[in-house]
């Protein structure tokens, strides 16, 4: 079996690729060369062959033994060799000279790897909610403060700032510290859910509980700051509001991990929890989620059967649920409620007919039945809807019109009788401002209902995430969280001696209407195409499919024979991660390129796209991201023998499996796997 540059490290990503495939040997004295040390000797982990038969098929695993997580003596063996291998790597780096590469880059990218220390803060009411770090602490602290104090002073980046001179009290209300939370939990802090109540009285929250192996829900006073008597329960995986913040409903999950019950608990009642839902078919999964208004309570039932969307009234929550919709399964089915009609964003079959793409129903949300729906938008072709978020006054569609993202606004409430589908720019559309090479736009946490702004996290291969403030009501937006990768002055690019004209970065506000185009103002978004080349490829796969390759250069740096990483995922339906990452920025600055591979299996191509790329059909996967290394080397863009691959989770299995292909491809991998399911 060929063996590849030992990666495994608990060092960064980057340290770990250049030190395998460029080690500049800098700076040496002009004497007789010592003679080269002998490399070290590769760990041997046990071997325990165990005989495994499959359709007729017997073959002998000797390392199944790393998979028993509750054998304790296989994982005391595993921590054995993982530490070896750690150790050899070390010692591999350290024969070649690599480590002295290692500090160079350490140096070199902390100015830029130090994360911001408090999140921009999130209005909702008259509250601004943020999560901060207090100087040497480990976890992050979940405060407020009211936005009507000081407001003209308030700070992104420190909301925290400011006293209460009419009470005589800091302007800032912690509601969370982690820190204590971690005493509670065995020195360890995990939050995977977190719920203010929509009369912003109470918190409830799930902390992961290591000895239970669960997440274990509390629901904390934010008046006294006290935990609640009650709820308290273990396995909880879903949390929604009802009857304005006075109740909590819940979900729990088997031992198998299934969430398949749902729990109302009264605060403040000396009653026990009540049961109003318990799912017996072992197939099947629950789900709930609150309305943005909070007027309702969703609960998505899924099975390997069927998709079924019930309704909760959240001001009654004893009084049943209705029967909205019901589909085939597997499929997506995410509702909101507007002034009496609710929307539904699917991709379940139309008549019958599988579709590859979202599309958007509404109906009177009091009607009965399950098929009361009308369809509102007429498909435009080569447009398809990738996401929808709802406030008061507008709806904003997340929108793909091949490989471009468009962020689209429509004024609400839409007109009360459609008597047939329509075009959107029937609709009075209006496209709000992105940069050039959007990756991906993600909806931020837009808690309030009321409010006419919206919070949208913008992507790019060659620009850091940028979380915009968009007011829907007259277009103008605000960049209120950005790394900064330019020196504001002179637009210097951290870490070069390129030098571009000043330009003026004092107002990042600007109104657009319906424009869509606003390349003129792609400075504002700090944007690093004018540092940083991104092309776009179309790559035949061995069946003639094509596939989507992003390739990123320096435009300082490129040429002949530059070394490459190719990025895969392929899997679950989900988009390629093609982020801008500061820590890539060593990498082209030394004349790396950077490709990501859009194989089918992911997301951005349509339903269809992801099941070309699952299951039985997850060879195509495989194919198309040979291809895409094939590509790369064919064309000169990757030199031959220099190209790397990287993949994390389902990713891994991808790029291993690649290996195993085409090993003459690859010189070096990354595989951060930590859980494969089906992809």
């Amino acid at each position: 079996m060929l063996r590849l540059p030992t990666l495994f490290s608990p060092k960064p990503l980057i340290f770990r690729l250049l030190a395998a495939a460029e080690v500049r040997f800098a700076h040496r004295r002009a004497a007789k060369p010592a003679p080269p040390i002998p490399p070290p000797t590769p760990p041997r982990p046990p071997q325990k062959p165990v005989p495994f038969t499959v359709h007729g098929v017997t073959w002998h695993d000797p390392f199944s033994w790393m998979s028993n997580l509750s054998d304790n003596v296989a994982m005391r063996h595993m921590d054995v060799y993982i530490e070896q291998e750690e150790k050899y790597t070390e010692a591999v780096l350290a024969t070649t000279g690599a480590d002295r590469l290692q500090r160079k880059l350490q140096i070199e990218m902390a100015p830029r790897m130090a994360s911001d220390l408090c999140t921009p803060p999130v209005r909702w009411g008259p509250w601004l909610y943020y999560r901060r770090m207090e100087e040497g602490k480990q976890y992050p602290v979940l405060c407020r403060r009211l936005a009507r104090l000081h407001e003209e002073f308030i700070s992104y980046s420190e909301p925290s700032a400011g006293f209460d001179y009419t009470t005589g009290k800091r302007i800032e209300q912690k509601l969370l510290d982690y820190n204590q939370e971690a005493e509670r939990f065995g020195g360890y802090s995990h939050e995977e859910l977190s719920e203010v109540s929509p009369d912003h009285h109470f918190l409830a929250y799930t902390m992961y509980d290591k000895d239970k192996d669960c997440f274990t829900l509390s629901v904390r006073d934010l008046t006294t700051g006290s935990l609640c008597d009650k709820p308290r329960a273990d396995r909880v995986a879903n949390l929604s509001w009802a009857m304005n913040g006075k109740a909590l409903l819940y979900t729990v999950t088997d031992n198998e991990k299934r969430p398949y019950r749902i729990f109302c608990s009264i605060l403040g009642s000396g009653k026990d929890d009540i049961l109003i839902l318990e799912e017996p078919d072992k197939d099947a999964y629950v789900n709930i989620r609150n309305t943005k208004d909070f007027q309702f309570v969703t609960v998505n039932t899924f099975s390997t059967t069927y998709s079924k969307v019930y309704l909760i009234n959240a001001a009654d929550p004893f009084s049943g649920m209705t029967l909205v919709w019901e589909s085939e399964p597997h499929v997506h089915c995410a509702i909101e409620h507007h002034r009496g009609y609710i929307y539904l964003l699917t991709n379940a079959a139309r008549g019958g007919v599988a579709v590859d793409s979202h599309y958007l129903l509404r109906r009177i949300a009091e009607a009965s039945g399950s098929n009361n729906w009308e369809s509102i938008l007429l498909e435009d072709p080569g447009a398809t809807i990738e996401d929808v978020d709802f406030c008061d006054t507008h709806m904003v569609l997340i929108l793909k019109e091949g490989k471009t993202f468009r962020l689209c606004s429509i004024p609400l409430p839409l007109p009360v009788d459609f008597k047939e589908p329509v075009h959107l720019a029937a609709l009075r559309p209006s496209y709000l401002a992105l940069p050039k090479h959007v990756c991906q736009i993600s909806p931020g946490p837009n808690y309030d209902y009321y409010s006419s702004t919206m919070r949208f996290i913008i992507s790019s291969p060659v620009m850091p995430d940028a979380v915009v403030d968009y007011n829907l009501s007259d277009g103008k937006w605000c960049i209120v969280q950005q790394q900064n990768m330019l020196h504001e002055r002179t637009r210097t690019l951290y870490g070069t001696a390129s030098v571009a004209n000043n330009i003026n970065k004092s107002s990042f506000s600007q109104s657009f209407g319906t424009i869509h185009e606003v390349n003129d103002l792609d400075n504002m978004w700090n944007e690093l195409s004018e540092f940083y080349a991104c092309e776009y490829y179309d790559v035949s796969s061995n069946d003639g499919v094509l596939v989507p390759l992003t390739v990123v250069y320096s435009r300082k740096h490129k040429q002949e024979g530059n070394p490459g990483l190719l990025h895969g995922h392929g899997a679950y339906g989900e988009l390629l991660d093609k982020r801008w990452r500061s820590e890539l920025k060593s990498l082209l600055d030394r004349g790396w390129i950077i490709a990501y591979a859009d194989v089918r299996g992911g997301g951005g191509g349509g339903k269809k796209w992801h099941h070309d790329g699952r299951r039985t059909k997850k060879q195509n996967s495989i194919n198309d991201f040979v291809s895409c290394a094939e590509f790369l080397v064919n064309q000169g863009i990757v030199k031959e023998n220099s190209l790397a691959a990287w993949g994390y989770s389902a990713g891994g299995l991808l790029v291993a499996s690649a290996i195993n292909t085409r090993p003459d491809l690859f010189r070096a991998a990354v595989l951060k796997v930590w859980l494969l399911g089906s992809c």
